[in-house]
């Protein structure tokens, strides 16, 4: 048999996974979201929001609060896709889709006709924090080295990190606003993942780079990176590594991570989604997964969650318009 012309095979893809979106909806006719919840990770497996969805899966099976969570990936765009699609099931109650500060960026960035506005918050689960890195080998020794190289030479003091509207991008357009450089002037180069981001910055083609801290911790504790700051808003238990505020920055950014129903929901349903996953966040299991992965419980639900998203989303437009993008 001769193989699929690469375009072609990417189209199949493409079409499986929507198909498998749309099963999972149709099959959710009638269920309710105790007898079947699914939980949409707009990522491919492996990434971030699929480990946020598989740990929360756990969390739900292992304490029973619903019989069956499912995880279902719809990957691309920085979750834009399945953004597109999850709003594409108005009033669909029996299913939740991961969402968080990557999110916010994509849409912004890009000419998706959907944004968070067309969905309903439910709740913010956690948080987790950037760091700022460089080689070990490199001159750049500390934060103020950093911002010295940055304000003599921007154009050659290069940083890598995640896709275009990133936290890591983001973050780095904020930092140097904060210290005096031109955001315009910065010399970001992104990459599609951290893996790629990483092995630039450990042969020297980039400076520096911007990472989520669990994706560098391991080289951090092995002594082939440097940690410079973390983006936390103060010290995190159990993470030895000072803020940009303690250094005297004015930078803190999240990397949040939360959960949002479909439009259309009925208050009685948004309720009940709200109801399952405050359980969620208050079992053992939860607590658990949130210090595995070092992440912040930062919950919150219903209107708070929606005028934090509201925030978010102004101040990543706000740093976008100061990067020119």
């Amino acid at each position: 048999m001769r193989p699929l012309p690469a375009v072609l095979f990417g189209l199949l893809v493409a079409a499986v996974t929507v198909l498998a979106f749309v099963n999972a909806a149709s099959s959710g006719g009638t269920a309710t979201a105790r007898s079947k919840l699914t939980l949409v990770a707009p990522a491919a497996p492996g990434g971030g929001w699929d480990g946020f969805a598989r740990e929360a899966q756990q969390a739900l099976r292992s304490q029973g609060t619903v019989n069956n969570p499912q995880v279902v990936n719809v990957p691309g765009a920085g979750g834009t896709i399945g953004l597109s699609q999850f709003v594409q099931n108005p009033g669909r109650e029996d299913a939740l889709m991961v969402t968080g500060g990557v999110m916010v960026g994509a849409v912004e960035l890009s000419d998706n006709p959907e944004s968070l506005a067309d969905v309903v918050p439910i709740a913010r689960m956690a948080d987790y924090y950037a760091a700022l890195v460089v080689p070990a080998d490199s001159p750049i020794q500390t934060l103020d080295d950093f911002i010295a190289a940055s304000r003599r030479d921007p154009g050659g003091t290069s940083v890598s990190g995640g896709s275009l509207g990133s936290i890591d991008h983001l973050l780095s357009g904020l930092l140097a606003k904060q210290t005096g450089i031109d955001p315009r002037e910065v010399n970001y180069i992104p990459y599609s993942g951290g893996g790629e981001a990483l092995s630039a910055l450990l042969s020297h083609v980039t400076t520096a780079g911007v990472s989520g801290y669990n994706e560098v911790s391991d080289q951090i504790e092995a002594g082939t990176l440097r940690a410079l700051a973390i983006s936390a808003p103060e010290r995190i238990d159990g993470i030895d590594l000072p803020t940009f505020r303690e250094q005297g920055v004015d930078v803190a950014m999240s990397n949040w991570l939360g959960v949002v129903a479909a439009p259309g929901v009925t208050d009685e349903a948004k309720r009940e989604l709200v109801d399952i996953v405050t359980e969620m966040r208050d079992s053992p299991q939860w607590r658990e997964a949130l210090d595995r992965n070092n992440w912040t419980d930062t919950f919150s639900t219903d209107t708070e969650f929606a005028q934090f998203i509201e925030l978010e989303v102004a101040r990543a437009q706000d740093i976008i318009e100061d990067l020119g993008q």
